[in-house]
């Protein structure tokens, strides 16, 4: 491995590459974080800030670890204080032997006293030592989250170790626990070391949402239980995201909220989308399955866990969205009068989130193969959400955000309110007026106020 190709590494010469940058350039995958670990690491990250011109950032006091961010504003450098008497006792406090390997930046000679060079090779996630779990449960998340964005398999050892101290994954702060989650959620593999993780368990601790979702069964419509369906959803959305147009997989890699792309979040959603299923189940005399509803009610349930996990507002925002629309895109295509109209309603009530909600809708029907599911009815439906999906790509140049006509205290005036329920509503029944196009100028929406019957 030549540093020598990149600008940064280059140009250093002393200290040691560590962690995940040298994981990813033996395994040939671009990089734009470099981990350096170096004694007097303050010092040296400050002379290196000036070096670069970086922006500089300390992360931890207590164990000495600092971030340099350069002008790009993509490439940064996190250098570290090395713990312990020297670089092998640093790399014996890491998490997996694929992580414990360092490059000396004096004379780039590889250290890897863990042989982590060919558990890379023989793509396996072994640990270095059953201790670092106990010291660190978060390190339990982190090989499933390893499992799912490099595809390695764990090995015995390390599955042994897991099973012993699963119940200490709650030990770490929340927020620790949600980035694991959304690192683990954007890797490639994710559907498959989901049920790995529910076979240790792992999975209704983390969502305790899986225990009813297990309880719902098959029926005509799904070939799979609600659990496996949801599963399959995720499975189904990362094919359609391998296999989508650069410019649906360049909106997916947008980071617009939570420090994590949309794919990301997207997974998340579609494992989240019918958790409303099983509190408005019911099974009709015919035998027929219904869930009348279920889609507003998952969105209002997953709220609470979201906020408990330490998502973001935005975050929060986001999923609950996408699964109360969920089902919208197909709703919008099986209209009898399909036309321009109803499709660029859709797309101004979707704004940003257009292409993430077909995708989302697209995964669960494939992911719906049940007895009176032909063939031809999910190539249909397939069919009507790449058109609108297509209409999307012509007109999204043209669209602008609707203008905000009214603000909530503008509305009390005229109504004489005060914050209530019912604030909300007329906001809401306002903003549907203008998507709809029954509402274009001020005047207008004062009217709309003034007789909206409360």
């Amino acid at each position: 491995m030549n540093l020598k190709d990149d600008f940064i590494l280059s140009q250093l010469n002393e200290g040691y590459l560590v962690g995940g940058s040298v994981r990813d350039a033996l395994m040939g995958k671009p990089f734009v974080d470099r981990d350096i670990a170096i004694k007097n690491a303050e010092f040296f990250a400050k002379k290196m800030a000036e070096k670069f011109n970086a922006t500089f950032i300390e992360l931890d006091p207590e164990y000495k670890i600092y971030r340099l961010v350069l002008e790009d504003k993509v490439n940064y450098l996190d250098i570290s204080e090395i713990q312990g008497a020297d670089i092998l006792e640093d790399l014996s406090r890491r998490d997996f032997t694929m992580n414990a390997i360092a490059i000396n930046l004096t004379n780039n000679e590889i250290i890897d006293p863990y042989n982590g060079q060919a558990d890379i090779k023989n793509e396996v996630i072994q640990h270095i030592k059953e201790s670092n779990f106990s010291d660190d449960p978060l390190r339990i998340l982190r090989a499933f989250r390893f499992a799912s964005t490099t595809g390695f398999e764990l090995s015995k050892k390390t599955k042994a170790c897991i099973k012993k101290h699963k119940d200490l994954l709650f030990i770490p702060a929340k927020e620790r626990i949600n980035y694991e989650l959304m690192k683990l959620f954007g890797g490639s593999k994710c559907s498959k070391v989901l049920l790995e993780m529910d076979e240790f368990g792992i999975l209704e601790e983390l969502f305790p949402q899986v225990k009813e979702m297990k309880k719902v069964t098959p029926n005509t419509h799904h070939h799979l239980d609600l659990f496996h369906h949801v599963v399959e959803t995720v499975r189904n959305i990362e094919e359609l995201y391998l296999n989508a147009t650069e410019a649906e997989q360049e909106h997916l890699d947008t980071i617009d909220f939570g420090g994590f792309p949309r794919i990301n979040h997207v997974k998340l959603a579609g494992f989240l989308h019918d958790i409303g299923k099983f509190s408005t189940w019911t099974i009709e005399e015919s035998g027929r399955h219904r869930f009348i509803k279920h889609d507003d009610v998952g969105a209002k349930i997953c709220v609470p866990y979201l906020r408990n996990m330490k998502f973001s507002k935005k975050q929060i925002e986001y999923i609950s969205t996408m699964i109360k629309t969920h089902i919208y895109p197909s709703n919008v295509i099986d209209a009898p009068d399909l036309n321009d109209k109803v499709m660029m309603r859709y797309l101004r009530k979707m704004g940003r989130n257009v292409i993430d909600n077909i995708i989302l809708a697209k995964a669960d029907r494939l992911s719906a193969r049940g007895e009176a599911i032909t063939e031809e009815i999910i190539m249909a439906n397939l069919s009507g959400l790449d058109k609108l999906l297509n209409f999307y790509f012509e007109k999204r140049d043209t669209l602008k955000p609707l203008p905000k006509l009214l603000d909530g205290i503008e509305i009390m005036k005229i109504k004489g309110l005060k914050q209530s329920p019912i604030l909300g509503e007329i906001i809401t029944a306002l903003k549907e007026a203008q998507i709809n196009g029954e509402i274009n100028t001020k005047e207008e929406a004062i009217n709309f106020v003034i007789e909206y019957k409360i």
